[in-house]
Formats: structure tokens, sequence, C-alpha cells
């Protein structure tokens, strides 16, 4: 039964569906792990075993009366702290939120609940969302599987870990300005950015309502592709037959390319030459929008995320970490006339943008141009953590700023990762892609 915890939910959904998996036995499995493991603790917020045993037995008598709900249904997954999820706290890792119990599940957890999924519980999470490293020493600071000095990435700091480390299937996490894509490429998973506005939010504690997107961090592109059905209620997309003969990747060569580490570079390019390999076209793209998009950001996020939560904040600012106090802060200087001129820009820049790559099937970069930073030294060098939490979220900022699509894959240098950015609302399109990216990289 252990070998379950690392098989990917695609696969657990079929062994439910011939006989061989129950999934109450899978999700005890799963529940014994998380109880066992040294780390839950930082990982897991809440462990909701009364609700994960009850759907468990659910999806037991669906599957012996053959009346399944779907591919999925049964199999356990975890949700990040910012899902509302009645009778259980939802604290978005923040002492600002502490005890705040919501009273019905957000429409994403009751969607994938309808779908037959079992909820093991909540992961911690960034202090409200706000950063790219994982770091939270407020709650606490989930482990990087491929090194227990580091942070894991974030905010889907514990989305990640509960599944790199065998204790769910599947984690749900967000992604404002990478917040999936850091966690899920610096420990070697798969990670969906959606299009903002494609995911309901309803019933997700909010950073920045205009970028924010609800994706899965999981093991493989199908397991993206069935979750992001999950989340919304619908199709999964058929990744059948996918392949790179004939596809077109633009490769970005501005800005993203910049103080690109050393292992982090390597395990681009020898994903970019698996990619040609097999069949790929790949064009070097230089997109001067996304020069002139970058320092928008600070503008329109911050600005957004301190309206938000400056009432909070201001009540208790001595409940926050230091360094997320002054992000937020940061954005409560800016005129509103400033902010609706921005996004003016930006409109503009992303019709730029969508011009140029409308002959490519998507754009490929490195996902993050940094290894995970040391856990010790961000809590005590203060340059360290500005410099490395801005250069954690750099590259996955452009899929928010451009408004699209996109996903990370392993390269297979541990903790390294490719990015492709697909278009608006072309999850679809941009999965078969992925799918045929991630057997080029499996083989190489």
């Amino acid at each position: 039964m252990q070998e379950w915890l690392s098989r990917s939910a695609g696969d657990l959904g079929r062994e439910i569906g011939a006989g061989e998996i129950d999934p109450v036995a899978l999700t005890e499995t799963y529940l014994g792990a998380i109880a066992a493991h040294a780390d839950t603790p930082r990982i897991y917020s809440a462990v909701t075993a009364e609700r994960a045993r009850a759907e468990a037995a659910a999806a037991a008598e669906r599957a012996r009366a053959g009346q399944r709900r779907g591919l999925l249904d049964g199999v356990p997954v975890s949700w990040k702290d910012l899902f509302d999820s009645a009778g259980t706290a939802t604290e978005a890792g923040s002492n600002l939120l502490s005890g705040r119990v919501p009273g019905r599940d957000a429409e994403v957890l009751n969607n994938a609940t309808a779908a037959g999924l079992v909820c093991l519980g909540k992961t911690h999470m960034s202090e409200l969302a706000f950063s790219g490293l994982g770091l939270n020493p407020q709650t606490a600071t989930p482990p990087c599987v491929n090194d227990p000095k580091a942070v894991p990435g974030g905010s889907s700091s514990g989305a990640a870990a509960s599944v790199a480390f065998g204790l769910a299937a599947t984690g749900i996490g967000s992604d404002t300005g990478g917040s999936v894509r850091i966690p899920a490429a610096w420990n070697d998973l798969v990670g969906l950015k959606t299009t903002a506005g494609r995911v309901s939010l309803q019933g997700v504690v909010p950073l920045c309502a205009r970028f924010d997107t609800v994706g899965p961090l999981a093991r493989s592109v199908e397991d993206c592709a069935l979750m992001l059905a999950a989340l919304e209620g619908g199709k999964a997309a058929d990744l059948r037959g996918a392949s790179l003969k004939g596809v077109r990747l633009a490769a970005l060569q501005n800005v993203v390319l910049e103080d690109v580490r050393a292992a982090p570079m390597a395990g681009y390019e020898a994903a970019v030459a698996r990619l040609r390999d097999a069949g790929a076209e790949v064009e070097p793209l230089e997109a001067p929008e996304v020069d002139e998009a970058m320092p928008l950001s600070g503008i329109l996020y911050t600005s957004e995320a301190y309206g938000t939560w400056a009432t909070e904040i201001e009540a208790a600012p001595e409940k926050m970490f230091a360094p997320i106090l002054e992000r937020f802060r940061s954005g409560k200087g800016f005129l509103a006339s400033d902010y609706v001129a921005a996004w003016h820009r930006l409109d503009g820049l992303r019709a730029d943008w969508a011009a140029r790559v409308a002959g490519y099937d998507a754009v490929i970069m490195p996902t993050a141009p940094n290894l995970p930073p040391d856990a010790d030294r961000l809590m005590t060098d203060e340059a360290y953590y500005l410099t490395e939490n801005l250069l954690a979220l750099r590259n996955t900022r452009v899929g928010n700023l451009m408004g699209l699509s996109a996903v990370t894959l392993p390269t297979g240098v541990p903790s390294t990762g490719v990015m492709l950015c697909g278009r608006a609302f072309g999850e679809e399109a941009l999965l078969r892609v992925a799918a045929a990216c991630e057997a080029a990289l499996r083989q190489g």
C-alpha cells in the first residue's frame, strides 16, 4: 500500500475503477502517512480525517455500485489554507485571521467534492500569499523535498510539500505571481497556473483579485488536466496523441535569462535540447513589452494587496512577519490615478504580446532563476531575503502580467523547472503541448 503514495492521481483513479484499490484503504494509507511523517505539522495546518473517511466511504460505495463520478472519484488531495472549508479553520497563513472558520466550502472545493475527491486537509502557506519563498515564521515553513535547509517555494508551500513527500496525491494552490509554479519547480512537480477569471475565486481568501488564480500542483500533466476539470466541474483536456512534431516554441530571451543561476540554466538548456530532439521547433524571441510591464507590477500588486488588507493589517501590524508587512505597506503611497493608468498600459502591452506570439504554440523560459534559498539565512540577512524573493518571482510574473495560462515541468535537474506560457483561456491546448514536452523530458 505504501507504493500508492508515489502514484499519480490519474493512476490511482484508474486502479480504483479497476477494483484494484479501495478508496477507504487508500485514504487510510494517506492518513497513516500524514500521522507518521515528522514534518506533518510544518506541512498541514489542519488534517480533516473525519471528512476524508466519510468521503472515502462514499466513494467506495459508488465504486462498488458502478456509479463513479469520474476518474478521480476516491482520490485524496490537499488544499492550501486559503480555500474556505466548512467547519475547518481557514487562516491564509496569517495570525491576522487566527480562528477564522468559514461556514461553507469554497466553490472549487465544492466542485471537487462533487467529483468525488477526498479532502485530506489544509496546507501551510506564505502569509496572506504575498511571498514566493514559502518562508513563514508566523505559522510554519514547510520543508523542501531536495534540501532540508531550504525553503520550499511559495506561497503554495505546503501544497507542494504534501505531494512531494507523498502526503497527498495532488495539492490545490493559488498563483498570483508564481505561487503554484515556484513551489512546483523547487519540489520537482508539475504546476498549472490558470488564466485569471477562469476558475472560481468564490470562497478563496484574496491577495490581488485581478491576478489571483487557482491551480493544481501534481506529479503529471495529466493530473493537472484532471484537477482543472474537477475544480471547474467540467471535462478534462484530451491529451491522447500529444506530440511535439510541428510544435513551435518561442524561447523568450529578454528579462527571463538575466542572472539565472548555474543549476536552473543547466536544467533549462538541457530541457530545450530534449524538446528539439523530440521534434519541437524552438526559436529565440525578444518581447520588449515584458521589459515595460515588469515595473508596473510594483504599483499593480502592492496597491491592490494593501487596499484589500489595510484595515486588518493596521489593526494589528505586530502580528505580521516584518518583510511581508513592509511589502503590503509599500502599496499605500500610490495614487488611484497611477493605478488606473498602469492597468491601461498593461492592457496595451498584453495586446502587443498576444500579437507577437500568435504564431507559436507556447513560449518557454526557466521557471525560476534561482534554487530554493537557505531558510535560516533568509531570517537574518535582509538583502538576501529581498534579492531571492524578487528573483524567484520574476520569470513566473511574466505569465501573470501578460494574463496567460502557464505550466511548469521538472527538467531532471533537482529543483529546476521549464515553464511554458500559453494563451489566455488556452489551458487545454497548453496542456497538450505540456504533455508532449513531459514525455520528451522523461525520456531524456
